[in-house]
Protein backbone atom coordinates (compact mmCIF):
# COMPACT_ATOMS: atom_id res chain seq x y z
CA UNK A 1 0.00 0.00 0.00
CA UNK A 2 2.96 2.22 0.57
CA UNK A 3 2.84 3.23 -0.03
CA UNK A 4 3.22 6.56 -1.71
CA UNK A 5 3.24 5.52 1.81
CA UNK A 6 3.22 9.51 -0.10
CA UNK A 7 1.96 5.70 1.41
CA UNK A 8 0.50 4.74 2.19
CA UNK A 9 1.87 6.78 3.58
CA UNK A 10 2.33 9.48 6.01
CA UNK A 11 2.86 9.42 9.73
CA UNK A 12 0.76 12.55 10.12
CA UNK A 13 -2.36 10.92 8.65
CA UNK A 14 -2.32 7.67 10.57
CA UNK A 15 -5.53 6.36 12.03
CA UNK A 16 -6.02 5.03 15.53
CA UNK A 17 -9.10 3.97 17.38
CA UNK A 18 -9.39 4.50 21.07
CA UNK A 19 -11.35 5.31 24.16
CA UNK A 20 -10.96 4.01 27.67
CA UNK A 21 -14.64 4.51 28.40
CA UNK A 22 -17.34 2.14 27.29
CA UNK A 23 -18.99 3.26 24.07
CA UNK A 24 -22.55 2.03 23.71
CA UNK A 25 -22.72 2.68 19.99
CA UNK A 26 -22.27 1.11 16.57
CA UNK A 27 -20.54 4.27 15.37
CA UNK A 28 -16.78 4.58 15.33
CA UNK A 29 -15.13 7.99 15.66
CA UNK A 30 -11.70 8.35 14.08
CA UNK A 31 -9.15 11.09 13.54
CA UNK A 32 -7.47 12.05 10.28
CA UNK A 33 -4.49 14.37 10.10
CA UNK A 34 -5.49 15.60 6.64
CA UNK A 35 -8.50 15.93 4.40
CA UNK A 36 -9.48 13.41 1.75
CA UNK A 37 -7.76 14.21 -1.54
CA UNK A 38 -10.00 12.23 -3.90
CA UNK A 39 -12.53 9.40 -4.21
CA UNK A 40 -11.21 8.51 -7.67
CA UNK A 41 -9.33 5.21 -7.38
CA UNK A 42 -7.47 6.04 -10.57
CA UNK A 43 -6.02 9.23 -9.08
CA UNK A 44 -5.56 8.32 -5.40
CA UNK A 45 -1.97 8.31 -4.12
CA UNK A 46 -2.02 8.93 -0.36
CA UNK A 47 -2.70 6.71 2.63
CA UNK A 48 -5.93 8.35 3.73
CA UNK A 49 -7.48 8.18 0.26
CA UNK A 50 -6.75 4.46 0.12
CA UNK A 51 -8.14 4.04 3.66
CA UNK A 52 -11.44 5.52 2.54
CA UNK A 53 -11.44 3.62 -0.76
CA UNK A 54 -10.85 0.35 1.10
CA UNK A 55 -13.90 1.05 3.24
CA UNK A 56 -16.20 2.28 0.47
CA UNK A 57 -15.18 0.14 -2.52
CA UNK A 58 -14.72 -3.53 -3.27
CA UNK A 59 -12.12 -5.11 -5.52
CA UNK A 60 -11.66 -8.63 -6.74
CA UNK A 61 -9.88 -9.65 -3.52
CA UNK A 62 -9.34 -8.34 0.03
CA UNK A 63 -6.45 -9.03 2.36
CA UNK A 64 -7.29 -11.14 5.40
CA UNK A 65 -5.65 -10.90 8.80
CA UNK A 66 -2.76 -13.07 7.57
CA UNK A 67 -2.02 -10.66 4.67
CA UNK A 68 -3.32 -13.17 2.13
CA UNK A 69 -5.80 -12.28 -0.61
CA UNK A 70 -9.23 -13.84 -0.29
CA UNK A 71 -12.21 -13.55 -2.66
CA UNK A 72 -14.23 -10.33 -2.49
CA UNK A 73 -16.09 -9.50 -5.70
CA UNK A 74 -14.36 -12.55 -7.12
CA UNK A 75 -16.37 -15.71 -6.52
CA UNK A 76 -13.26 -17.82 -5.95
CA UNK A 77 -9.51 -17.95 -6.44
CA UNK A 78 -8.40 -17.31 -10.03
CA UNK A 79 -7.75 -20.07 -12.52
CA UNK A 80 -4.15 -19.58 -13.60
CA UNK A 81 -2.53 -20.92 -16.77
CA UNK A 82 0.52 -23.19 -16.53
CA UNK A 83 2.87 -20.40 -17.56
CA UNK A 84 1.36 -18.09 -14.93
CA UNK A 85 0.47 -15.42 -17.48
CA UNK A 86 -3.29 -15.83 -17.82
CA UNK A 87 -5.80 -15.38 -14.99
CA UNK A 88 -9.49 -16.24 -15.34
CA UNK A 89 -11.67 -14.87 -12.57
CA UNK A 90 -15.36 -15.49 -11.98
CA UNK A 91 -17.35 -12.69 -10.31
CA UNK A 92 -20.22 -12.92 -7.86
CA UNK A 93 -23.56 -12.04 -9.39
CA UNK A 94 -24.76 -10.10 -6.34
CA UNK A 95 -22.15 -7.31 -6.48
CA UNK A 96 -23.92 -3.95 -6.64
CA UNK A 97 -23.10 -0.27 -6.87
CA UNK A 98 -24.64 2.04 -4.29
CA UNK A 99 -27.20 3.12 -6.91
CA UNK A 100 -28.43 -0.48 -7.09
CA UNK A 101 -26.94 -1.31 -10.48
CA UNK A 102 -24.86 -4.49 -10.83
CA UNK A 103 -21.07 -4.45 -10.85
CA UNK A 104 -19.91 -6.43 -13.89
CA UNK A 105 -16.67 -7.52 -15.50
CA UNK A 106 -16.94 -4.54 -17.83
CA UNK A 107 -16.55 -2.18 -14.84
CA UNK A 108 -13.11 -3.69 -14.17
CA UNK A 109 -12.14 -3.52 -17.84
CA UNK A 110 -13.09 0.15 -18.08
CA UNK A 111 -11.42 1.03 -14.76
CA UNK A 112 -8.10 -0.56 -15.70
CA UNK A 113 -8.11 0.90 -19.19
CA UNK A 114 -8.82 4.30 -17.69
CA UNK A 115 -5.88 4.03 -15.26
CA UNK A 116 -3.31 3.26 -17.97
CA UNK A 117 -4.76 5.77 -20.41
CA UNK A 118 -2.17 8.61 -20.41
CA UNK A 119 -4.98 11.17 -20.54
CA UNK A 120 -5.97 10.14 -17.00
CA UNK A 121 -2.47 10.97 -15.72
CA UNK A 122 -2.73 8.31 -13.01
CA UNK A 123 0.38 8.33 -10.85
CA UNK A 124 -0.22 4.67 -10.04
CA UNK A 125 -0.54 3.57 -13.66
CA UNK A 126 2.82 1.85 -13.35
CA UNK A 127 1.42 -0.61 -10.80
CA UNK A 128 -0.50 -2.18 -13.71
CA UNK A 129 2.56 -2.59 -15.92
CA UNK A 130 2.52 -6.36 -15.31
CA UNK A 131 -0.74 -6.49 -17.30
CA UNK A 132 -0.15 -7.07 -21.01
CA UNK A 133 0.40 -3.84 -22.99
CA UNK A 134 -0.17 -1.59 -19.93
CA UNK A 135 3.20 0.14 -20.19
CA UNK A 136 2.94 0.72 -23.93
CA UNK A 137 -0.55 2.16 -23.50
CA UNK A 138 0.56 4.45 -20.69
CA UNK A 139 3.38 5.71 -22.90
CA UNK A 140 0.92 6.50 -25.68
CA UNK A 141 2.19 3.76 -28.00
CA UNK A 142 -1.00 1.67 -27.97
CA UNK A 143 -4.69 2.29 -27.43
CA UNK A 144 -6.33 1.57 -24.04
CA UNK A 145 -8.57 -1.13 -25.49
CA UNK A 146 -5.48 -3.25 -26.20
CA UNK A 147 -4.90 -3.77 -22.45
CA UNK A 148 -4.68 -7.41 -21.41
CA UNK A 149 -8.05 -7.56 -19.67
CA UNK A 150 -11.35 -8.57 -21.20
CA UNK A 151 -14.87 -9.38 -20.10
CA UNK A 152 -15.55 -12.89 -21.36
CA UNK A 153 -19.12 -12.30 -20.17
CA UNK A 154 -20.73 -10.07 -17.55
CA UNK A 155 -19.30 -12.14 -14.72
CA UNK A 156 -16.02 -13.52 -16.08
CA UNK A 157 -12.70 -11.69 -16.44
CA UNK A 158 -9.68 -12.82 -18.40
CA UNK A 159 -6.40 -11.12 -17.53
CA UNK A 160 -3.20 -11.54 -19.54
CA UNK A 161 0.16 -10.62 -18.03
CA UNK A 162 3.47 -9.70 -19.64
CA UNK A 163 5.13 -12.30 -17.43
CA UNK A 164 4.26 -14.42 -14.42
CA UNK A 165 3.95 -12.39 -11.20
CA UNK A 166 4.27 -14.39 -7.95
CA UNK A 167 2.27 -11.86 -5.91
CA UNK A 168 -0.38 -10.92 -8.50
CA UNK A 169 -3.41 -12.04 -6.49
CA UNK A 170 -2.27 -9.91 -3.53
CA UNK A 171 -1.56 -7.06 -5.93
CA UNK A 172 -5.21 -7.14 -7.00
CA UNK A 173 -6.21 -6.04 -3.49
CA UNK A 174 -4.63 -2.63 -4.11
CA UNK A 175 -6.93 0.35 -4.61
CA UNK A 176 -5.87 1.22 -8.14
CA UNK A 177 -7.37 -2.07 -9.36
CA UNK A 178 -10.87 -1.22 -8.11
CA UNK A 179 -13.78 -1.19 -10.60
CA UNK A 180 -15.51 2.00 -11.73
CA UNK A 181 -18.74 2.49 -13.64
CA UNK A 182 -18.14 3.89 -17.13
CA UNK A 183 -21.67 5.26 -17.34
CA UNK A 184 -21.32 7.09 -14.03
CA UNK A 185 -17.78 8.39 -14.58
CA UNK A 186 -18.55 9.79 -18.01
CA UNK A 187 -21.70 11.47 -16.70
CA UNK A 188 -19.74 13.19 -13.90
CA UNK A 189 -16.83 14.21 -16.10
CA UNK A 190 -14.02 16.07 -14.33
CA UNK A 191 -16.10 16.23 -11.14
CA UNK A 192 -15.93 12.46 -10.66
CA UNK A 193 -14.62 11.59 -7.21
CA UNK A 194 -14.54 15.19 -5.96
CA UNK A 195 -17.72 15.13 -3.83
CA UNK A 196 -20.12 12.60 -2.36
CA UNK A 197 -22.70 13.11 -5.09
CA UNK A 198 -20.02 12.70 -7.76
CA UNK A 199 -18.99 9.27 -6.50
CA UNK A 200 -20.37 5.74 -6.52
CA UNK A 201 -19.65 3.06 -3.94
CA UNK A 202 -19.46 -0.73 -3.86
CA UNK A 203 -17.82 -1.59 -0.54
CA UNK A 204 -18.87 -2.27 3.06
CA UNK A 205 -19.61 1.43 3.63
CA UNK A 206 -20.88 4.43 1.71
CA UNK A 207 -19.50 7.94 2.12
CA UNK A 208 -22.57 9.85 3.22
CA UNK A 209 -21.02 13.21 4.05
CA UNK A 210 -17.76 14.97 3.17
CA UNK A 211 -17.12 18.46 4.49
CA UNK A 212 -13.81 19.77 3.16
CA UNK A 213 -11.09 20.10 5.83
CA UNK A 214 -13.70 19.18 8.46
CA UNK A 215 -15.22 15.71 8.54
CA UNK A 216 -16.35 12.59 6.69
CA UNK A 217 -19.22 10.27 7.56
CA UNK A 218 -19.41 6.67 6.33
CA UNK A 219 -22.52 4.54 6.76
CA UNK A 220 -23.12 0.83 6.26
CA UNK A 221 -23.84 -0.10 2.63
CA UNK A 222 -27.03 -2.15 2.53
CA UNK A 223 -26.36 -3.11 -1.09
CA UNK A 224 -22.98 -4.64 -0.23
CA UNK A 225 -22.81 -8.33 -1.16
CA UNK A 226 -21.37 -9.29 2.26
CA UNK A 227 -23.35 -6.77 4.34
CA UNK A 228 -24.24 -9.29 7.06
CA UNK A 229 -20.60 -9.29 8.22
CA UNK A 230 -20.49 -5.50 8.54
CA UNK A 231 -21.25 -4.63 12.18
CA UNK A 232 -20.58 -0.89 12.37
CA UNK A 233 -23.41 1.40 11.29
CA UNK A 234 -21.17 4.44 10.95
CA UNK A 235 -17.52 5.48 10.77
CA UNK A 236 -16.94 9.17 11.40
CA UNK A 237 -13.63 10.82 10.55
CA UNK A 238 -12.75 14.24 11.93
CA UNK A 239 -9.93 16.21 10.30
CA UNK A 240 -7.75 17.25 13.25
CA UNK A 241 -4.22 18.47 12.59
CA UNK A 242 -3.38 19.45 16.16
CA UNK A 243 -2.53 16.53 18.43
CA UNK A 244 -3.61 18.18 21.67
CA UNK A 245 -7.01 18.97 20.22
CA UNK A 246 -7.42 15.32 19.30
CA UNK A 247 -6.35 14.19 22.77
CA UNK A 248 -8.74 16.62 24.43
CA UNK A 249 -11.60 15.16 22.39
CA UNK A 250 -10.45 11.68 23.32
CA UNK A 251 -10.27 12.52 27.01
CA UNK A 252 -13.80 13.94 26.93
CA UNK A 253 -15.17 10.87 25.14
CA UNK A 254 -15.85 12.74 21.90
CA UNK A 255 -13.32 10.91 19.74
CA UNK A 256 -12.48 7.27 19.33
CA UNK A 257 -9.25 7.70 17.38
CA UNK A 258 -5.88 9.08 18.36
CA UNK A 259 -2.24 8.41 17.66
CA UNK A 260 0.18 9.97 20.10
CA UNK A 261 3.57 11.61 19.76
CA UNK A 262 6.70 11.03 21.81
CA UNK A 263 6.00 13.59 24.53
CA UNK A 264 2.68 11.90 25.32
CA UNK A 265 4.00 8.33 25.49
CA UNK A 266 5.16 8.48 29.11
CA UNK A 267 1.76 9.78 30.18
CA UNK A 268 -0.19 6.95 28.54
CA UNK A 269 2.23 3.99 28.44
CA UNK A 270 0.62 2.31 31.47
CA UNK A 271 -2.90 2.81 30.15
CA UNK A 272 -4.57 -0.41 29.04
CA UNK A 273 -5.46 1.33 25.79
CA UNK A 274 -1.80 2.07 24.94
CA UNK A 275 0.26 0.12 22.40
CA UNK A 276 3.15 0.58 19.99
CA UNK A 277 3.71 -1.29 16.76
CA UNK A 278 6.54 -1.30 14.22
CA UNK A 279 5.02 -1.32 10.78
CA UNK A 280 6.27 -1.51 7.22
CA UNK A 281 6.31 2.17 6.23
CA UNK A 282 9.67 3.78 5.54
CA UNK A 283 10.14 7.57 5.77
CA UNK A 284 12.87 9.52 4.07
CA UNK A 285 13.98 12.80 2.54
CA UNK A 286 13.80 12.71 -1.24
CA UNK A 287 16.30 14.81 -3.19
CA UNK A 288 15.47 16.60 -6.42
CA UNK A 289 18.47 15.89 -8.62
CA UNK A 290 17.37 18.63 -11.01
CA UNK A 291 18.31 21.17 -8.35
CA UNK A 292 21.62 22.93 -9.06
CA UNK A 293 23.15 21.87 -5.76
CA UNK A 294 21.52 18.48 -5.30
CA UNK A 295 22.68 17.32 -8.71
CA UNK A 296 26.02 16.94 -6.91
CA UNK A 297 26.34 13.45 -5.45
CA UNK A 298 28.83 14.47 -2.78
CA UNK A 299 26.36 17.01 -1.39
CA UNK A 300 23.65 14.36 -1.25
CA UNK A 301 26.08 12.01 0.50
CA UNK A 302 27.01 14.74 2.99
CA UNK A 303 23.34 15.31 3.82
CA UNK A 304 22.89 11.54 4.29
CA UNK A 305 25.82 11.41 6.71
CA UNK A 306 24.84 14.49 8.72
CA UNK A 307 21.58 13.31 10.30
CA UNK A 308 21.51 11.81 13.80
CA UNK A 309 18.55 9.48 13.29
CA UNK A 310 18.98 7.60 16.55
CA UNK A 311 18.46 10.81 18.51
CA UNK A 312 15.51 11.70 16.30
CA UNK A 313 13.56 8.47 16.85
CA UNK A 314 14.29 8.41 20.58
CA UNK A 315 13.50 12.04 21.40
CA UNK A 316 11.03 13.26 18.79
CA UNK A 317 9.20 10.07 17.86
CA UNK A 318 9.49 7.74 20.87
CA UNK A 319 6.74 5.59 19.40
CA UNK A 320 8.52 2.37 18.48
CA UNK A 321 10.06 3.74 15.28
CA UNK A 322 13.63 2.67 14.46
CA UNK A 323 16.37 4.47 12.48
CA UNK A 324 16.73 3.46 8.82
CA UNK A 325 19.66 3.62 6.41
CA UNK A 326 18.00 1.63 3.61
CA UNK A 327 15.03 2.02 1.26
CA UNK A 328 13.26 -1.21 2.17
CA UNK A 329 12.03 -1.85 5.74
CA UNK A 330 13.43 -4.56 7.99
CA UNK A 331 11.59 -7.83 8.69
CA UNK A 332 8.93 -7.28 6.06
CA UNK A 333 10.15 -9.19 2.98
CA UNK A 334 11.58 -12.67 3.34
CA UNK A 335 12.67 -15.35 0.88
CA UNK A 336 11.72 -19.04 0.78
CA UNK A 337 14.17 -19.69 3.62
CA UNK A 338 12.62 -16.92 5.72
CA UNK A 339 15.74 -14.79 5.30
CA UNK A 340 15.23 -11.03 5.49
CA UNK A 341 15.71 -9.20 2.17
CA UNK A 342 17.66 -6.48 3.96
CA UNK A 343 20.35 -8.97 5.01
CA UNK A 344 21.69 -8.61 1.46
CA UNK A 345 21.44 -4.82 1.34
CA UNK A 346 24.32 -2.61 2.46
CA UNK A 347 23.86 0.82 4.04
CA UNK A 348 26.63 2.97 2.49
CA UNK A 349 25.89 6.18 4.38
CA UNK A 350 25.03 6.51 8.06
CA UNK A 351 25.48 9.23 10.66
CA UNK A 352 29.16 10.19 10.60
CA UNK A 353 30.14 13.82 11.20
CA UNK A 354 33.71 13.53 9.98
CA UNK A 355 32.66 11.77 6.78
CA UNK A 356 29.81 14.25 6.27
CA UNK A 357 32.11 17.26 6.44
CA UNK A 358 34.60 15.60 4.12
CA UNK A 359 31.82 14.95 1.59
CA UNK A 360 30.63 18.55 1.98
CA UNK A 361 34.13 19.87 1.33
CA UNK A 362 34.26 17.93 -1.94
CA UNK A 363 30.79 19.17 -2.91
CA UNK A 364 31.65 22.82 -2.28
CA UNK A 365 34.76 22.51 -4.39
CA UNK A 366 32.87 20.84 -7.25
CA UNK A 367 30.02 23.37 -7.04
CA UNK A 368 32.44 26.28 -6.62
CA UNK A 369 30.51 27.74 -3.70
CA UNK A 370 30.66 27.95 0.08
CA UNK A 371 26.98 28.73 0.58
CA UNK A 372 24.17 26.34 -0.29
CA UNK A 373 20.51 27.22 0.26
CA UNK A 374 17.84 24.51 0.07
CA UNK A 375 14.12 24.31 0.86
CA UNK A 376 12.59 21.37 2.72
CA UNK A 377 9.02 20.65 1.64
CA UNK A 378 6.85 18.98 4.28
CA UNK A 379 3.28 18.75 5.58
CA UNK A 380 1.35 21.34 7.56
CA UNK A 381 0.68 19.34 10.73
CA UNK A 382 2.14 20.50 14.05
CA UNK A 383 4.50 17.55 14.44
CA UNK A 384 5.68 17.98 10.83
CA UNK A 385 6.98 21.41 11.76
CA UNK A 386 8.75 20.04 14.84
CA UNK A 387 10.39 17.29 12.80
CA UNK A 388 11.43 19.72 10.06
CA UNK A 389 13.01 22.03 12.61
CA UNK A 390 15.07 19.11 13.90
CA UNK A 391 16.23 18.22 10.38
CA UNK A 392 17.10 21.87 9.73
CA UNK A 393 19.08 22.12 12.97
CA UNK A 394 21.02 18.92 12.24
CA UNK A 395 21.95 19.94 8.71
CA UNK A 396 22.89 23.53 9.49
CA UNK A 397 24.91 22.55 12.56
CA UNK A 398 26.72 19.60 10.99
CA UNK A 399 27.19 21.05 7.49
CA UNK A 400 28.48 24.65 7.79
CA UNK A 401 27.41 26.77 4.85
CA UNK A 402 24.25 24.78 4.14
CA UNK A 403 21.02 26.55 5.11
CA UNK A 404 17.51 25.05 5.09
CA UNK A 405 14.23 26.87 4.62
CA UNK A 406 11.10 24.99 5.75
CA UNK A 407 8.04 25.04 3.50
CA UNK A 408 4.86 23.53 4.96
CA UNK A 409 1.90 22.63 2.74
CA UNK A 410 -1.44 20.82 3.22
CA UNK A 411 -1.21 17.17 2.24
CA UNK A 412 -2.91 17.53 -1.14
CA UNK A 413 -0.75 20.46 -2.23
CA UNK A 414 2.43 18.89 -0.85
CA UNK A 415 1.84 15.69 -2.82
CA UNK A 416 1.12 17.70 -5.98
CA UNK A 417 4.31 19.75 -5.64
CA UNK A 418 6.36 16.60 -5.08
CA UNK A 419 4.81 14.88 -8.07
CA UNK A 420 5.61 17.85 -10.32
CA UNK A 421 9.19 18.04 -9.09
CA UNK A 422 8.68 21.51 -7.63
CA UNK A 423 10.83 21.10 -4.53
CA UNK A 424 14.46 20.80 -3.41
CA UNK A 425 14.11 18.24 -0.62
CA UNK A 426 10.78 16.58 0.12
CA UNK A 427 9.94 14.75 3.33
CA UNK A 428 7.92 11.72 2.33
CA UNK A 429 7.32 8.08 3.04
CA UNK A 430 6.14 4.85 1.51
CA UNK A 431 4.35 1.74 2.67
CA UNK A 432 4.25 -1.47 0.63
CA UNK A 433 1.38 -2.05 -1.78
CA UNK A 434 2.11 -5.77 -2.06
CA UNK A 435 4.40 -8.29 -0.28
CA UNK A 436 7.53 -7.96 -2.42
CA UNK A 437 10.56 -5.60 -2.31
CA UNK A 438 9.62 -4.43 -5.80
CA UNK A 439 6.90 -2.28 -4.24
CA UNK A 440 9.69 0.02 -3.01
CA UNK A 441 12.30 -0.45 -5.71
CA UNK A 442 10.24 0.36 -8.78
CA UNK A 443 9.35 3.75 -7.31
CA UNK A 444 12.64 4.98 -8.68
CA UNK A 445 12.90 3.58 -12.19
CA UNK A 446 13.46 6.42 -14.62
CA UNK A 447 10.07 6.01 -16.33
CA UNK A 448 8.35 6.60 -13.00
CA UNK A 449 10.50 9.15 -11.25
CA UNK A 450 12.40 11.17 -13.88
CA UNK A 451 10.01 14.13 -13.62
CA UNK A 452 9.77 13.94 -9.86
CA UNK A 453 13.39 13.34 -8.80
CA UNK A 454 15.46 13.58 -11.97
CA UNK A 455 17.01 10.18 -11.14
CA UNK A 456 17.99 8.10 -14.16
CA UNK A 457 20.42 5.21 -13.76
CA UNK A 458 20.23 2.70 -16.67
CA UNK A 459 21.87 -0.05 -14.59
CA UNK A 460 19.27 0.34 -11.84
CA UNK A 461 16.52 0.27 -14.48
CA UNK A 462 18.02 -2.90 -15.96
CA UNK A 463 18.13 -4.69 -12.60
CA UNK A 464 14.47 -3.83 -12.04
CA UNK A 465 13.47 -4.91 -15.55
CA UNK A 466 15.24 -8.25 -15.16
CA UNK A 467 13.57 -8.81 -11.78
CA UNK A 468 10.16 -8.19 -13.31
CA UNK A 469 10.66 -10.28 -16.45
CA UNK A 470 13.36 -12.87 -17.14
CA UNK A 471 14.07 -13.69 -13.51
CA UNK A 472 10.49 -14.24 -12.33
CA UNK A 473 10.93 -18.01 -12.64
CA UNK A 474 14.31 -17.89 -10.82
CA UNK A 475 13.36 -16.61 -7.38
CA UNK A 476 16.83 -16.82 -5.80
CA UNK A 477 18.54 -14.99 -8.66
CA UNK A 478 15.71 -12.45 -8.76
CA UNK A 479 16.15 -11.85 -5.02
CA UNK A 480 19.88 -11.09 -5.28
CA UNK A 481 19.30 -8.91 -8.36
CA UNK A 482 16.83 -6.77 -6.44
CA UNK A 483 19.38 -6.49 -3.63
CA UNK A 484 21.95 -5.30 -6.19
CA UNK A 485 19.44 -2.73 -7.39
CA UNK A 486 18.91 -1.33 -3.92
CA UNK A 487 22.62 -1.27 -3.16
CA UNK A 488 23.21 0.75 -6.33
CA UNK A 489 20.33 3.09 -5.57
CA UNK A 490 21.57 3.75 -2.03
CA UNK A 491 25.10 4.50 -3.27
CA UNK A 492 23.60 7.07 -5.65
CA UNK A 493 22.14 8.85 -2.58
CA UNK A 494 18.80 9.78 -4.13
CA UNK A 495 17.15 9.70 -0.73
CA UNK A 496 18.13 10.16 2.89
CA UNK A 497 16.42 7.27 4.74
CA UNK A 498 15.19 8.41 8.16
CA UNK A 499 13.16 5.77 9.98
CA UNK A 500 10.94 2.74 9.79
CA UNK A 501 7.71 3.86 11.36
CA UNK A 502 6.40 2.71 14.66
CA UNK A 503 3.05 3.94 15.88
CA UNK A 504 2.00 4.70 19.44
CA UNK A 505 -1.76 4.67 19.75
CA UNK A 506 -4.55 4.40 22.25
CA UNK A 507 -7.02 1.72 21.27
CA UNK A 508 -10.38 1.15 22.81
CA UNK A 509 -10.14 -2.36 24.35
CA UNK A 510 -13.74 -2.90 23.28
CA UNK A 511 -12.89 -2.49 19.60
CA UNK A 512 -12.70 -5.92 18.00
CA UNK A 513 -11.79 -7.27 14.57
CA UNK A 514 -9.96 -4.20 13.34
CA UNK A 515 -7.08 -5.31 11.10
CA UNK A 516 -4.04 -3.05 10.71
CA UNK A 517 -2.33 -4.57 7.72
CA UNK A 518 1.44 -4.83 7.54
CA UNK A 519 1.09 -4.57 3.78
CA UNK A 520 -1.91 -2.47 2.86
CA UNK A 521 -4.29 -0.27 4.78
CA UNK A 522 -6.55 -0.62 7.85
CA UNK A 523 -9.58 -2.89 7.58
CA UNK A 524 -12.87 -2.06 9.30
CA UNK A 525 -15.18 -4.38 7.37
CA UNK A 526 -15.86 -6.73 10.29
CA UNK A 527 -14.86 -4.39 13.11
CA UNK A 528 -17.26 -3.81 15.98
CA UNK A 529 -17.40 -2.28 19.44
CA UNK A 530 -18.13 -4.87 22.09
CA UNK A 531 -20.83 -3.54 24.36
Amino acid sequence: MKKLLYFLLLSMILMGCSNSKEVDSDALRLQSGSDLATLDSGLAVDAFAFEILNATQEGLYRLNKNEKAEPAMALEDPKVSKDGKVYTIKLRKNNKWSNGKPVTANDFVYAWQRVVNPETASEYAYIMYDVKNAKAINEGKMKPDSLGIQAVDDYTLKIELEQAVPYFKELLTFGTFLPVSKEFVEKQGEKYGTTVKNALFSGPFILKEWKIENKLKLVKNKNYWDHKKVKLKEINYKVIKDEQTALNLFETNKLDAVTISSEKVDKYKTDKAFSTRLDSALFYMQFNLKNRYLSNQNLRIALSQAMDKEKYVKTLLNNGSVPADKLTPNKVFTDSNNKDFNDGVEAPYSFNLKAAQSSLSKAKKELNTDNIQLTLLTFDQENAKTDAEYFKEQIEKNLPGVTIKIKQQPSKQKIALTKKGEYDIAYTGWGPDYPDPMTFLDLFVSDTTAKETGYNNPQFDEYILQSKTDLVTQPDVRWTTMQKAENLFLRDAVILPLYQRGTARLTNPQLKNRIIHFVGTTEYKEAYIKK
